[in-house]
C-alpha cells in the first residue's frame, strides 16, 4: 500500500479580495438595486408581439440549458463517487478530502437556489406585463403585489450550474495554482454564458444572476476555509496580493 500524500499547505487568503469585495458588491446591490439596467436589458432582448428573442431557441433550451445542467450534475456525481472510492482505492486516498469538498461545495451552492426562490417570490421577466405576461414588477426588497402565481426567479437557477464550478478553483488552489486560475475563469465564463442564455429567454434579469455568482462564490469559499485551508506558519510575501502571485502568472 502506497504511503498517503500529505495535503499541501495553503497559500494565504486575500480576504479583502475574496470576501470583502463580494460582500461589498452584495451590499451595493441591496442599496442601489439596478432596476433600470435590469429592465433596459430585458427590453432590448424582447420583441413586442413575439416575445423574448431566445424563448423558443432549441440551442438555448436543449443544449445550453438541459444538456449543460446534466453535465454539471455528472461532474458533481463523479466527484462524490471518486470520494467514496477513495476509501478503498489507494491512489485516490490522498485526494479524498479534496473530492469530498468538491462534491459538498457544489451541492450546497446549487441547493440554496430553490429555497431562496420560494422565499423571495420574485417574478421572471417573461411573466411581467411589460413583456407580454400578467404579473406586476416588484424589486427585490419591495412587497410583492397580490398574485395567484408567486414568482420563482431570484436568484438565477441555471447560472448556478456554471458558478458552482468556483469549487474547482478552490479544490485546485493549493495543488495546481496555474490550473486553478484556469478553473476560476472557466467557472466565471460558463456561469456568465448560462446567465446570458437565460436572459435571452426572458427567465431572469441580470441582477438575479449576479446574486447567484456571489452566493456560489461565498459558499465555495466558506467550505474551502472549513475543509481544505491549511495556512503555512510563515506565509511568503510573494503570495500576499491578488488571487496570489502564483495564480497571476
Amino acid at each position: 500500500m502506497s504511503a498517503p500524500i500529505p495535503l499541501p499547505r495553503s497559500r494565504p487568503l486575500n480576504l479583502w479580495l475574496m470576501l470583502a469585495l463580494p460582500l461589498a458588491l452584495a451590499a451595493l446591490l441591496l442599496t442601489f438595486e439596478p432596476v433600470t439596467l435590469d429592465l433596459s436589458l430585458a427590453q432590448w432582448m424582447y420583441q413586442p408581439g413575439e416575445g423574448f428573442i431566445g424563448r423558443h431557441s432549441w440551442f438555448l433550451e436543449n443544449v445550453l440549458h438541459d444538456r449543460a445542467k446534466q453535465l454539471v450534475i455528472f461532474l458533481c456525481a463523479a466527484a462524490l463517487i471518486a470520494w467514496a472510492v477513495g476509501f478503498f482505492h489507494a491512489p485516490l486516498r490522498s485526494y479524498r478530502r479534496t473530492l469530498g469538498y468538491l462534491a459538498l461545495a457544489m451541492l450546497a451552492a446549487a441547493s440554496i437556489v430553490t429555497p431562496l426562490k420560494a422565499l423571495t417570490a420574485v417574478q421572471c421577466p417573461w411573466d411581467l406585463t411589460q413583456f407580454g405576461g400578467k404579473e406586476t414588477y416588484s424589486s427585490l426588497l419591495s412587497p410583492r403585489p397580490p398574485t395567484e402565481h408567486p414568482g420563482r426567479c431570484w436568484p438565477g437557477g441555471h447560472a448556478s450550474s456554471g458558478f458552482v464550478l468556483f469549487a474547482l478553483y478552490f479544490a485546485l488552489r493549493d495543488r495546481k495554482p496555474r490550473l486553478a486560475r484556469y478553473a476560476f475563469w472557466f467557472a466565471l465564463g460558463l456561469g456568465s454564458l448560462f446567465s446570458i442564455s437565460r436572459m435571452l429567454q426572458g427567465a431572469h434579469f441580470l441582477s438575479h444572476n449576479i446574486w447567484t455568482a456571489l452566493f456560489d462564490w461565498l459558499i465555495c469559499l466558506g467550505f474551502y476555509a472549513l475543509l481544505l485551508y491549511r495556512p503555512a506558519t510563515q506565509p511568503s510575501a510573494e503570495s500576499s496580493t491578488g488571487l496570489t502571485a502564483a495564480e497571476s502568472r
